[in-house]
């Protein structure tokens, strides 16, 4: 089982270590499913640590894990192009499910369009509560 995990899912894992995102990390970490990326969202994560309302509550030694245990998922070099989303910042989210050709994609962004579509074409949307109770307790 393939899966792109939005970059709030991991972001979300360092934070706060008994949410959904955590045990889909840890998961992923056990080889419950793969994990699809790419090198737009190795970036965007390494950003997105240094915004100042992440600095307080992430530290780099984690964020620098996490950025390394991820050279072990499926990353991308290269994706589709002219991806659209209602929601600009979500174009690349989807160009790696299609390239990826992913079962699932998990976000947890729910002010972005991405959540309330159910599927773009054979890749699920799913919020990390429902990868967990509809994906992860049934393996």
């Amino acid at each position: 089982m393939r899966v792109v995990l939005d970059s709030n899912v991991f972001l979300s894992a360092m934070i706060s270590p008994h949410g959904a995102p955590d045990i889909i990390y840890r998961a992923w970490r056990s080889g419950k499913f793969q994990v699809v990326t790419s090198d737009i969202q190795l970036e965007e994560i390494r950003r997105a640590s240094r915004y100042p309302k992440f600095k307080a509550v992430l530290q780099p030694a984690k964020v620098g894990a996490m950025i390394n245990n991820l050279q072990h998922a499926i990353i991308l070099k290269r994706l589709k192009n002219s991806i659209e989303a209602d929601d600009p910042n979500d174009s690349f989210l989807i160009a790696m499910a299609i390239t990826g050709e992913v079962d699932y994609l998990v976000s947890g962004d729910k002010r972005a369009g991405l959540l309330t579509k159910s599927r773009i074409q054979n890749t699920r949307i799913l919020t990390p509560t429902q990868f967990c109770q509809n994906v992860l307790e049934e393996k």
